[in-house]
């Protein structure tokens, strides 16, 4: 295979359609999107992104906030809804998962996986602790989550589970980087019940759907072997004691309306 020869200035030589990536944002189509009775409408998917707004809101139901009633209808990303008019309105960014909150005055748009969780847990008091240092080393790990998480999404899993050609130098990179996370993530684990303390938080929820989610192998099929998961045993009995938890397991099996 050839070296691959990086021009003065690239250029997309792609076809515009109504889904895949572009180098461009905006609504592509016109779109309407439904809007039901609950007071909050959930727009999204069932990624590990995804999977983080329907888990905090079903905790919630299992905590008893009987407010936390919610509408919930599928972004199907690979047909491109998500670059709908109506979608880019709730997020600019065209990327599940988004949110509308009609239960005040005035409608409230949330977008951004983190935005949205601890807009939920403010709103609802609830998963997030109020003291200022307990608050701020769950927004400490929630920010590493969202940080970090790329390395795992977008470079680990696109190029060991999703490109058609598979590289050793990517894989290599991102996997040293999956693994040095992993790595921080045991460490914190080894002294803490949970990621920011003795108390589960949207931290906790946020780092799962990704992490969690990876060293139980059900992100990219075959990565918890490739990985070698067992290297991190606080990591491993942590997201399996959170996937016993009831909301947990019915924030992973709600069911999605069709938009």
């Amino acid at each position: 295979m050839s070296e691959y020869q990086v021009p003065r200035v690239w250029k997309w030589d792609g076809e515009a359609k109504r889904s895949g990536n572009q180098p461009t944002a905006g609504s592509r189509f016109e779109q309407q999107l439904p809007v039901g009775q609950a007071p909050l409408q959930v727009y999204s998917l069932g990624t590990p992104n995804g999977v983080k707004i329907t888990i905090l809101l079903e905790e919630l139901k299992e905590a008893g906030v009987t407010d936390a009633t919610y509408d919930l209808y599928k972004v199907n990303i690979g047909a491109g809804d998500q670059f709908g008019s109506d979608f880019v309105k709730i997020n600019p960014n065209s990327k599940i998962p988004a949110v509308m909150d009609y239960a005040g005055e005035k409608p409230i748009r949330i977008f951004e996986s983190a935005s949205i969780l601890v807009y939920l847990a403010e709103k609802f008091g609830a998963f997030l602790p109020k003291e200022l240092a307990e608050k701020t080393e769950v927004m400490n790990w929630l920010f590493w989550q969202t940080g970090a998480a790329p390395f795992v999404g977008g470079g680990f899993g696109h190029f060991f589970h999703y490109a058609p050609t598979k590289l050793e130098y990517p894989i290599d990179r991102y996997t040293m980087e999956t693994k040095r996370q992993l790595d921080v993530l045991d460490q914190q684990l080894a002294a803490n019940d949970y990621v920011a303390g003795a108390e589960y938080t949207i931290a906790d929820i946020a780092i799962w759907s990704w992490y969690g989610q990876l060293v139980m192998d059900r992100l990219y099929e075959g990565a918890a072997e490739f990985l070698a998961v067992e290297s991190y045993p606080h990591v491993i009995a942590w997201a399996e004691r959170i996937a016993l938890r009831p909301g947990v397991k019915r924030g992973l099996a709600v069911e999605y309306r069709e938009i």
